[in-house]
C-alpha cells in the first residue's frame, strides 16, 4: 500500500472558489481562470484555491461541468506555481471537491482528481445522497480505489450541516477517530463551533503515528475570536476556555468565502491572527463586518450572489450569474450592495497598505 509518509499540511489561507457561470449556467473557462489567478494574488492571496465546494454551487453542476471545472483549476493553479517557483514565493495548493450526488459519481470524480494530480481532494461524506454508512464507504470504496491506482491523495473529510442529506446532520465523534485510522483522511474542514472542533481534533490525535491530521476554521470570522489574545483575569479565563475546547490545538488554516473578493485582505487577517496582533485583528474584523453587512438584504443574506457581483464590478470577471436555485439579488439589491462594496473598498485604501489591498490586475493573464 502506497502511503502519504513526506505529506504536511498547507497553513494558511484556503480559499473556496466560487463557480463563473453564463446565464444559461455553464461554466466560463476564461473567466474561471482569471479568477484563479485573482485568488492566488502573485503569492499574497491564496494558499490553497479549493475548486468544486458549497461556494462553488458543487450541487447544481452536471458531471461534465464539474469535471472541466476541477480541469481548469487545477491546470491554472499550475501554470502560476511555475511562475511563483522561479520568483521565490511557495506554491500555491489545488484542492478539489470530490462530493457528488452518487458514490458512483464521487468516486469517479475523486478518480479525476488523481488523474489531474491535484494536492488534496475533499469529501463530504454526509452529502452522498445513495451512502447510508459514511465510514464504510471511505473505509472500503475509497480506500480500494486508491489502492490500485499509482497515486494517493491527502483527503479532507468536509463537516457541514447545510449540505447533508440524510439523517445525520453532523459527522459524529467516534466516526472521525475511525476514519483518522486510514494514512490518507489527513484532516478536516469544518464549519461548526470550538467545540465541535476539539472533539475531532481529541477523536483524531491517538492515530496520528500515521501523519498530521489537520482541522481547517470553516466559519470563517472565528480565527479572529478564538486566536485574539486576551487581558484581565477574565480575558484569562475566556482564553483557557478556547484551548479547553480546542484540546490546546491551532488551527492549520481558515476556509474563508468572502475571500473570493478579498483574498489579500484575508490573508492578512490570517497573519495577524496568528501573530496576535490585536489591534489590526481588530480593524480586520471590522471591515469584515463591514462585509458581512453589504450582503444582507431584507430577505436575508446573499454572499453568494453578492461574491459574484463584486467580482464581475472590479472586472475579474464578466458574468455575476449563480447557478439555478441559489438565491440572487434583485435590481434595488445590486444597487444597494454596489453602493456598500464601493464604500467598503474605500475604507480598505484608507485601513490598509496597498500591498494587502487585493489588485484586480492580478486577474490579468501573465507571462
Amino acid at each position: 500500500m502506497r502511503t502519504l509518509e513526506s505529506w504536511a499540511p498547507r497553513r494558511g489561507l484556503s480559499i473556496p472558489a466560487v463557480t463563473i457561470l453564463d446565464p444559461d449556467g455553464e461554466i466560463i473557462e476564461e473567466d474561471q481562470r482569471r479568477l484563479t489567478r485573482y485568488l492566488i494574488q502573485s503569492g499574497r492571496g491564496a494558499d490553497i484555491v479549493f475548486a468544486n465546494g458549497t461556494t462553488g454551487e458543487w450541487a447544481t453542476l452536471g458531471a461534465k461541468s464539474r469535471d472541466r471545472l476541477l480541469q481548469v483549476v487545477v491546470e491554472e493553479v499550475r501554470k502560476v506555481n511555475t511562475r511563483l517557483e522561479s520568483s521565490g514565493h511557495r506554491r500555491v495548493e489545488a484542492w478539489v471537491g470530490v462530493t457528488a450526488g452518487t458514490a458512483r459519481e464521487t468516486l469517479a470524480t475523486l478518480d479525476l482528481a488523481l488523474e489531474l494530480s491535484a494536492d488534496a481532494a475533499v469529501l463530504a461524506p454526509l452529502a452522498v445522497g445513495d451512502v447510508s454508512d459514511p465510514v464504510r464507504f471511505v473505509q472500503r470504496d475509497v480506500a480500494d480505489l486508491l489502492d490500485v491506482r499509482d497515486r494517493r491523495i491527502p483527503l479532507f473529510l468536509y463537516d457541514n450541516a447545510d449540505i447533508a442529506t440524510g439523517r445525520e446532520r453532523r459527522l459524529r465523534t467516534h466516526w472521525v477517530k475511525l476514519l483518522s485510522r486510514l494514512d490518507f483522511v489527513r484532516g478536516i474542514k469544518v464549519s461548526a463551533s470550538p467545540r465541535r472542533l476539539g472533539h475531532y481534533a481529541k477523536a483524531a490525535r491517538q492515530f496520528r503515528d500515521l501523519g498530521p491530521f489537520a482541522i481547517y476554521i470553516g466559519n470563517a470570522p472565528h480565527i479572529l475570536e478564538m486566536m485574539r489574545p486576551r487581558a484581565g483575569i477574565l480575558g484569562t479565563l475566556v482564553e483557557h476556555w478556547y484551548r479547553f475546547q480546542l484540546r490546546e490545538l491551532l488551527p492549520a488554516g481558515v476556509v474563508a468565502g468572502p475571500a473570493n473578493l478579498l483574498p489579500r485582505e484575508w490573508q492578512f487577517a490570517w497573519q495577524v491572527s496568528c501573530a496576535g496582533d490585536l489591534e489590526r485583528m481588530r480593524e480586520m474584523q471590522r471591515l469584515f463586518e463591514r462585509f458581512r453587512a453589504a450582503c444582507t438584504f431584507d430577505g436575508g443574506r446573499r454572499t453568494l450572489a453578492s461574491l459574484k457581483r463584486g467580482l464581475a464590478r472590479i472586472g475579474v470577471t464578466g458574468s455575476d450569474a449563480v447557478a439555478a436555485g441559489t438565491p440572487g439579488l434583485s435590481a434595488e439589491d445590486a444597487a444597494r450592495f454596489d453602493e456598500a462594496w464601493d464604500q467598503l473598498r474605500e475604507e480598505i485604501e484608507t485601513a490598509l497598505p496597498s500591498h494587502w489591498r487585493s489588485d484586480p490586475g492580478e486577474a490579468e493573464t501573465t507571462a
